[in-house]
Parts: structure tokens; C-alpha cells; sequence
């Protein structure tokens, strides 16, 4: 395992390019109403990225992936492909945001409600945004991944919701995907894994309101549930400090909600 530590010139630019990527989820956000494509969606953001922020989606093009952001509705886990498909109330939408400025990768995601949404679907969406936060908060130097997984595994299961293991974190930086890979279920292997200051990485648990286990849709990108219960996920971007650990991709007002 080759983790690189970030020097404070490299974190600099990490810091950079995380609120550039947290900026392009404001701007989505007024815009996320029934009736929208995620289509429409894909292509203000792709406007944003390369001619406000001039930023480059990171997503366009990786390994084939056609669009600049990911949309993943109600029972779409992850990697969701922006098309015609309209959002209707009672939705809830992962949009996840990777910018590259510099050299340096930003990522992030966030779900959004589609106006009025079933009081489940709200509950499942507060819950794995505190697994987030309850992760975030286990980082600090000589912590281990461990910790964090097993916070996120611990709060998810104990409000009856499950944890996707087919898809995880990772450490970011030059390159979209670094070592390590940060899983969100306590597997003993990640007790190996020791925080140390300048190691950045993202943490992004995807929750599932049944069972976690995920299938593969036929245009080898989209991951849904397999018994087709909703799922919702939280990303941030980070970097452990010498006291605990710094966001890069906060957003503006943002707070713990833990």
C-alpha cells in the first residue's frame, strides 16, 4: 500500500480544489426541483466547472464515464448517469461532484429532496449523513480506518439501515483514486491502516434503507440496490491534521450535525 503524506503545499491546492467542488454543489442546489432532468443538472454544472471556476470535471471521460457529475435517485446506490429522466417529488438524489484544479482532486457528494419527501426517505438521508459526520469524527493521528468504519457500520445497523461493502472511500490527491481504500463496514484489516498528518482521503458511506447488497446495472456504471430499497450517501473530502483532521470540501455555513 503506497499512501502518500501531503506536503502543506499539496494540501494547500487539496484545500483549493475540495471548496472549488463543494461551490459547484451550492450552485446545484436551487436548481434541484421536480420536473429537472439530470440531464439539465449535469450540463449547469459542466457550464460551472470549466467556465466560471475553470476547473475540469474530473468524472468526463474516466474510464468512460459520459457525464461531468454523478446523479443517483432513490434506489441508485452510486454512479448514477445524468439523462432525460425528470425528478419528481418525493425523490431523493445523490449528485457527487469531483473537480481537478491544479493538478488536484476535489470530491464531494450531498443528497438532496425533491421537494416533499416520505418521512422514511428523510429519516434514511439523516442517517447516513451522521454516519458522515460520526466517521469524520474518529480521525485523528494514530486513530486507525477501523475506527471510522466501525463508527459508520455501528449508527447505521443500530437504526435498522444497512452498509454497501462493493463500494468505499479512497485516498485522493494527484490522482482521483490513492491508497488507501476506505471502507466503511470494520473489517480487520483496516486496524492496519494508521492515521497519520497529511494522509487526505475521502469518506463517503452509502446507506442503504434494506438489505446492502448491490447489483450492477447493464451500462456497467449505474449500482442500485438489489432488493430496490432506497440508499443515500454523504462524501467529503479530508486530511488528517496533527490534531485531528481538516474538510476540505465544506460547504458554506456548513456544520457537524452530530
Amino acid at each position: 500500500m503506497n499512501i502518500i503524506l501531503k506536503s502543506a503545499e499539496q494540501l494547500e491546492k487539496m484545500r483549493i480544489a475540495g471548496k472549488l467542488a463543494a461551490d459547484v454543489l451550492v450552485m446545484l442546489e436551487p436548481f434541484v426541483v421536480p420536473g429537472v432532468t439530470t440531464e439539465e443538472l449535469n450540463q449547469k454544472a459542466h457550464d460551472y466547472m470549466v467556465n466560471v471556476q475553470n476547473t475540469i470535471p474530473a468524472t468526463l471521460g474516466y474510464h468512460g464515464f459520459p457525464k461531468s457529475i454523478c446523479t443517483s435517485i432513490n434506489q441508485v446506490v452510486c454512479h448514477g448517469i445524468p439523462a432525460d429522466k425528470k425528478l419528481k417529488k418525493g425523490d431523493i438524489i445523490n449528485i457527487d461532484v469531483t473537480v481537478i484544479k491544479d493538478g488536484y482532486y476535489g470530491d464531494t457528494s450531498r443528497m438532496f429532496e425533491v421537494g416533499e419527501i416520505a418521512p422514511f426517505a428523510s429519516r434514511l438521508c439523516k442517517i447516513a449523513h451522521e454516519c458522515l459526520w460520526l466517521g469524520i469524527q474518529q480521525v485523528r493521528p494514530k486513530a486507525t480506518l477501523y475506527d471510522v468504519a466501525l463508527a459508520i457500520q455501528t449508527h447505521a445497523e443500530a437504526n435498522h439501515c444497512s452498509v454497501v461493502r462493493e463500494y468505499c472511500g479512497h485516498g485522493i490527491g494527484e490522482d482521483f483514486h490513492e491508497d488507501p481504500q476506505v471502507l466503511h463496514y470494520a473489517s480487520p484489516d483496516l486496524k492496519r491502516v494508521v492515521f497519520k498528518p497529511g494522509m487526505t482521503f475521502t469518506i463517503e458511506p452509502m446507506i442503504n434503507l434494506g438489505k446492502p447488497e448491490v447489483k450492477l446495472l447493464g451500462d456497467n456504471w449505474t449500482v442500485v440496490t438489489r432488493d430496490r430499497s432506497l440508499s443515500a450517501q454523504w462524501e467529503h473530502t479530508l486530511a488528517v491534521t496533527e490534531t485531528g483532521f481538516e474538510i476540505f470540501t465544506l460547504r458554506p455555513g456548513e456544520q457537524p450535525i452530530i
